[in-house]
């Protein structure tokens, strides 16, 4: 289903897209090279957004939890990508250990589960569920709307503590579905023997926003010089502020003065581009976390004098209880793509480095300028079909699906090569890469 595209004939887009799909080969040998200098992490999905003046990528997730929302047709490109990832790892691999999220049993997660079963399993490997709950101490079903059941077990170490399993299961490979937002478990530490994917280092409980987006303005300039466009046009600005207290009526000075500088910066953008019917704004959010809390939407500075005692709270804390202290200030991009008037942005799905599928995220009761991933988001997969696999260098820009459908691809694989440095430049073993 190829939704109404409100951007369809905004010239800043057409411009970009013409760039890539021109530069298409070049395209291609950069990210090449790029992927033999640099290991792709083992998923990952990243939200765009597509404002007609630009597209940029949003959110990177190296734990995505949507492969549910794909379309149906895309499950054997998703197969290859997991082969092609699993045999960097482990060639002969037999056995994958899939460790979901720990207290997440929506419907609509442990279908995301399921499928990712049915992908690893089609590619030769057996596949079981294991649990960092202490309170699953022996298998435990778990019913899908549609009738399956998913069983769920407890994890033990090997005698000598060097491995990961289940009882009479010795994985060669571990696949994390979990963010580690909590924290890292003692039971998924000091694991040497196997591998541990993504690592625990790409968790909450580590990762930080900030060194993502730094290792994506590298990338983002080096595409800009390859195409011969701005790097503004993929990349929102950004900064950070550290220990911010949204409880406290004085703890948000830095805060307020990133936001008039970076408020300041988009309005020249803006003017440079004659852009006159968008009003800046930045969207404040947890330099570690997701599920989309603790976001918030700033059009002045002012704004931030005047949140209510709710909005602090909010602010305050994330997944699992987890406080928070430092703050991302990022430029906001809107969406101005709808599906039936419901305002719509894309998320892409990749396994290791190849496009695999997406599907539009909507919200019905959500403006241009506002997190979707909130509660009341449907999701409609993309137009990925495999004759959308190639673009068609002969349609005018913006007139075919296709082509807007690899450029986004195209920008996603950028902030998929953003993870691959970031997680590079803080792995605690860096001798590993």
């Amino acid at each position: 289903m190829a939704p109404h595209l409100v951007t369809a004939l905004t010239g800043p887009l057409l411009d970009l897209e013409k760039k890539i799909l021109q530069a298409t080969p070049a395209i291609e040998r950069w990210f090449r090279l790029e992927w033999q200098e640099h290991t792709p992490p083992f998923y990952c999905s990243v939200d765009l957004r597509n404002a007609g003046y630009k597209l940029a990528p949003v959110d990177t997730n190296l734990f995505p939890g949507g492969f549910n929302n794909l379309a149906t047709e895309m499950l054997p490109l998703s197969v290859q990508a997991a082969m092609a990832a699993i045999d960097k790892y482990c060639p002969d691999a037999r056995n994958l250990l899939l460790i979901p999220e720990m207290n997440n049993r929506h419907p609509s997660y442990m279908q995301n589960v399921a499928r990712l079963m049915q992908i690893f399993r089609q590619t030769g490997l057996h596949v079981r569920l294991g649990s960092l709950s202490p309170e699953i101490t022996e298998p435990t079903p778990l019913a899908l709307p549609d009738g399956n059941m998913l069983v769920i077990e407890p994890m033990v170490r090997s005698a000598n503590g060097r491995r990961l399993g289940l009882k009479d299961f010795d994985p060669c490979t571990i696949l994390l579905n979990n963010d580690l937002s909590a924290g890292v478990p003692a039971i998924l530490e000091n694991i040497h023997e196997q591998s541990l994917l993504p690592p625990v280092h790409a968790g909450w409980a580590i990762r930080r926003k900030s060194n993502h987006l730094a290792a994506y303005d590298e990338v983002a300039k080096k595409f800009g010089k390859l195409i011969d466009v701005d790097p503004w046009m993929v990349n929102p600005f950004h900064a950070r502020c550290g220990e911010v207290d949204f409880e406290q009526p004085d703890g948000l000075e830095c805060l307020s003065d990133n936001v008039t500088s970076l408020l300041a910066k988009i309005r020249k953008k803006y003017k440079e581009y004659g852009i006159k019917d968008q009003k800046p704004f930045v969207i404040l959010k947890p330099d570690a976390g997701t599920y989309g809390m603790g976001i918030l939407t700033i059009k002045d500075a002012n704004e931030l004098k005047d949140l209510t005692s709710a909005q602090r709270a909010r602010m305050s804390i994330v997944k699992d209880g987890q406080r928070i202290s430092d703050v991302i200030i990022q430029e906001g991009v809107p969406t101005y793509e709808n599906i039936k008037d419901a305002v719509a942005e894309p998320v892409v799905y990749m396994i290791d480095r190849y496009v695999v599928g997406g599907f539009y995220r909507v919200h019905a009761e959500k403006g241009v300028d506002q997190n979707l991933n909130a509660p009341g988001s449907q999701f409609v997969p993309l137009a990925f079909a495999q004759q959308h696999a190639v673009p068609d260098l002969k349609a005018k820009p913006g007139t075919a699906a296709p082509n807007r459908f690899y450029v986004y691809g195209v920008v996603a694989r950028l902030g998929l090569l953003a993870a691959s440095l970031e997680m590079e430049r803080t792995d605690p073993n860096p001798e590993v890469y």
